[in-house]
């Protein structure tokens, strides 16, 4: 298998392909626009929506950075990315719908690379690098809306891993 393959393979298992850790898409399935808000109180956390927010800040601008675009707008520090939310379930769905579009787009963009592409400069390291940062990124974020969906008993306390 060669470098592009094996990282659409770990791109995949880290958005809606079950492996070591649970994905992301299924980490948001049956999640509400009210449990999407949530917050432990007293806590200085984001909430699964401002999370979602986060990752897909980064996704469209590394996105528009990969075809060399100008991108839309850059924020001013890491936590104006956990943006404030809309109200309501049709603004969540639009929310989730919107980063599963960037991360098809991205995923179409890096099918069509060779190795040697991947492993071309981009910016100050290989792309395959910027790659491999946002998968363990949307691990990473993966794992704190778990976290916030246990804390609401909305996420099973143990999961079987066959």
């Amino acid at each position: 298998m060669g470098q592009t393959q094996e990282q659409l393979q770990r791109w995949d298992e880290c958005f809606d392909q079950e492996g070591w850790y649970p994905p992301f898409v299924p980490a948001l399935d049956g999640v509400t626009s009210e449990e999407a808000v949530w917050k432990p109180e007293g806590e200085a956390v984001n909430s699964i929506w401002e999370n979602v927010n986060h990752l897909l800040y980064y996704k469209e601008y590394y996105l528009q950075r990969m075809r060399g675009e100008e991108p839309d707008g850059k924020a001013s520090s890491n936590d104006e990315t956990f943006s404030s939310v809309e109200d309501g379930d049709e603004a969540w769905q639009k929310t989730v719908d919107r980063l599963k579009r960037v991360h098809g787009e991205i995923r179409n963009f890096l099918s069509g690379l060779s190795d040697s592409e991947l492993n071309a400069p981009f910016r100050d390291r290989p792309l395959s690098g910027l790659i491999h940062s946002l998968i363990v990124h949307d691990a990473y974020h993966t794992g704190q809306i778990i976290l916030l969906r246990k804390l609401r008993g909305s996420w099973p306390a143990s999961r079987s891993f066959e």
